[in-house]
Formats: C-alpha cells, sequence, structure tokens
C-alpha cells in the first residue's frame, strides 16, 4: 500500500469487498482515495510525527548498518502459512448446535489476536531488516512505523466489523433455513475461512510491502 507493493490497497481490499457484501453494502471502489481519507485518520501528533519521518534526512551507514539479518522471506511465508492453517483449521471447540454462533466467535477473535502479535513482530522484524539494508530503507521503516500507530484505531474499527459481520450473516442464515433453505448455513463455514483469510491479506500488506522494499534494495 505505501511500499510499492503490487497488492491492491485498502479501499479495493478482499476484505472490504467481503465486509460490504455482508452488509449489503454499496462497492467501496466509489470511496474516497486513500490519500484524501489519510488527512481525516490521522491525528495531529501523527501528522506531526509523519511529517517528521517523510523529511528526515538520510540515516547515516555504519559498519553494523551493512549487516543484514537474513531469513526475511523465509519468515514472512512460515508466519503466513501458520496463519493460514489456524484459519484452515475452523473452531477448536465443536460446534455442537447449528444454532450456536458462539464456537465461531471465539474462533474469529482468537484468531485476530494471534495475526496481531504475529504479523506485528513480523513487521518490526521486516523494519528493522529494512534499517539494516540501506539509508532510504531505514527511513521508509521509520515511516511505516508512524503509520502502523497511527492508522491503528482506523484498523482496529475495520478489524472490529469481520465477528459483526459474519455473525449478522450468521444470523441471517439461520433465518433461512428455518424456512427451508439450508444452503447458507452449510456454506457458513466456508464464508468465516474466506472472510479470516481476507483479514489476513490485509494484516500482511505492509509487512509484504516491506519485503518487497527489502528483496530490491540493493545493501549499503
Amino acid at each position: 500500500m505505501l511500499h510499492g507493493s503490487t497488492h491492491p490497497g485498502v479501499a479495493g481490499s478482499e476484505l472490504n469487498r467481503l465486509l460490504a457484501r455482508l452488509a449489503d453494502a454499496p462497492p467501496a471502489d466509489t470511496r474516497p482515495a486513500f490519500a484524501d481519507r489519510l488527512g481525516h485518520w490521522l491525528s495531529w501528533t501523527g501528522a506531526i510525527s509523519l511529517s517528521a519521518a517523510l523529511n528526515a534526512g538520510p540515516v547515516a551507514s555504519g559498519p553494523s548498518r551493512a549487516r543484514a539479518t537474513g531469513g526475511e522471506e523465509a519468515e514472512f511465508q512460515r508466519v503466513r502459512a501458520a496463519l493460514e492453517a489456524s484459519i484452515a483449521a475452523g473452531p477448536r471447540e465443536d460446534v455442537s448446535s447449528p444454532t450456536d454462533f458462539g464456537p465461531y466467535r471465539r474462533h474469529c477473535l482468537a484468531l485476530q489476536q494471534a495475526m496481531q502479535e504475529a504479523v506485528g513482530a513480523l513487521r518490526q522484524r521486516l523494519r528493522e531488516a529494512l534499517s539494516l539494508r540501506s539509508p532510504a530503507g531505514a527511513r521508509l521503516a521509520a515511516i511505516d512505523a508512524v503509520m502502523d500507530q497511527s492508522l491503528a484505531a482506523q484498523e482496529r474499527a475495520l478489524l472490529g466489523l469481520v465477528p459483526l459481520r459474519l455473525q449478522a450473516q450468521f444470523e441471517r442464515v439461520q433465518r433461512q433455513a428455518a424456512d427451508g433453505d439450508t444452503s447458507g448455513l452449510a456454506a457458513f463455514p466456508d464464508l468465516t475461512c474466506r472472510v479470516l483469510r481476507a483479514e489476513l491479506d490485509h494484516r500482511l500488506l505492509p509487512a509484504q510491502g516491506l519485503l518487497d522494499t527489502w528483496l530490491q534494495t540493493t545493501p549499503t
């Protein structure tokens, strides 16, 4: 998103499309551009921090800065694979009642916590690796750190919709099942997996951008 990644930005992400569809909302493509919305999301302290990071001079390269930590791409793939496996495994509890959303809610919240911790640690590792890569990399890592902190509230608001929209959909397909249409109920586990995979992709966007930049940058 910020780092020149070829992956779709927030407004056009699969997660946003799924959440809009579950809410019967219009597509997000007509929403204001990310740069326009950024001004509304940043607090004045966040705007000052971002301005300072953008205007910072080159970071001096010392002997330690020529070192690369290594393994960043492998770690990215490991984190993604582990979280995807947890999503595919479904709720840890037995879904004993087809009318009980509880196991899905707890599964969703546990996975969101796991994603937050694992992706946050990965993103920090990639920032550190990029800082060691080059002065330009260090500047980009500083900008990413500011954006991470400044947009945390906006991110929480978006991701907090995931269990709410899934619950609303669960209740909707329950009503359909009561009327004789059980197709939505049968498809709900797959829908849950799809939404959580879309959330994982969304959370990994900044880390993917950092990794792409790290791979394309020549060490100095």
